[in-house]
């Protein structure tokens, strides 16, 4: 048996190791690219390692180090405020609807339903924002309108469902409110489903170019994908561009392929990071012992 056991862990550990390799050989041929020539990437196409190792695109990247530094600084900023805020507001959200003694609970979750189900539409939306909200060229514009998610909210509804109401009960008798409930008892629980739903809340923060787009027209406040993506707007509009020669020389000296690889690496740097902060709330069990009697 302790053979069998052991044989059956090696090839466990083995199918795992594959897997997590397989999953590196994406970002290794990312990094590859970046570092590649135009000419490479055109001829052989991508690989692991590059053939000819250059710095080319992450220097014309460079030129532009203050505009990328200003939007690093707004996107990092935008992502950790939006998701604390998103998190505070859809968890208090969540705590309400899962409170079985809040009379009007089930009316609260259709509403929060119908707004997964229908919208009033791109213009309405940024006529209330711009307008009445007045969030133009505001950092407010980038977190304010996805600030509270209804399906995060049901999602951890759903996990402060599971809660024993056993809790909720000693905390009264204790003389505990609401909010001291939902501070000290509830949110200390939820601890794993709060992780998971921020790392979602700070990927869609992070990656967010749309909201930029339509409500910041200052240079100082474009966070780093909306800069990005018009950089890369502008890489095109070169190599595509045939209005004069001198146009396509220059279009044709642009590595256009290995700046995407490039501004791959330098966005995605960031979430990477904290991947490994975050990991550790995944596991479950936390309820473990919660629960005396």
């Amino acid at each position: 048996m302790a053979r069998r056991f052991s044989l059956s862990q090696t090839i466990i550990v083995l199918a795992v190791s594959l897997f997590s390799l397989s999953c590196l050989f994406p970002f290794i041929m990312v990094i590859s690219g970046s570092l590649s020539t135009e000419k490479d990437i055109v001829n052989f196409g991508y690989s692991l390692w590059p053939k000819h190792i250059t710095f080319d695109s992450y220097r014309i990247l460079l030129l532009g180090s203050n505009r990328i530094l200003d939007a690093y600084v707004v996107s990092i900023i935008v992502t950790v405020v939006g998701t604390i805020l998103s998190l505070f507001v859809t968890s208090m959200g969540a705590y309400v609807m899962a409170r079985r003694s809040f009379k009007y609970r089930n009316i609260l979750s259709v509403y929060v339903i119908i707004t997964m189900l229908f919208n009033g539409g791109l213009v309405p939306w940024y006529i209330i924002c711009v307008n009445y909200l007045h969030l133009k060229d505001t950092m407010w514009a980038l977190i304010l309108p996805p600030l509270a998610n209804a399906f995060n909210m049901f999602l951890i509804r759903n996990f402060m469902l599971s809660i024993p109401e056993d809790l909720h009960e000693s905390a009264k008798i204790d003389g505990a409110g609401e909010l001291r409930i939902y501070s000290r008892l509830i949110m200390p629980l939820a601890l794993p489903v709060l992780a998971t739903v921020g790392l979602f809340v700070a990927l869609g923060y992070w990656n967010d170019w749309f909201l930029g787009l339509m409500f910041v027209d200052k240079q100082e406040l474009q966070p780093l994908q909306l800069l990005l993506r018009t950089l890369i707007s502008n890489v095109e509009f070169l190599k595509s561009s045939s209005n004069a020669a001198a146009m396509q020389r220059i279009s044709a000296q642009i590595p256009s392929e290995s700046i995407k690889m490039a501004l791959t690496v330098i966005t995605i740097g960031p979430i990477i990071f904290l991947y490994p902060f975050l990991q550790r709330y995944f596991v479950k069990g936390l309820m473990v012992g919660a629960v005396k009697g």
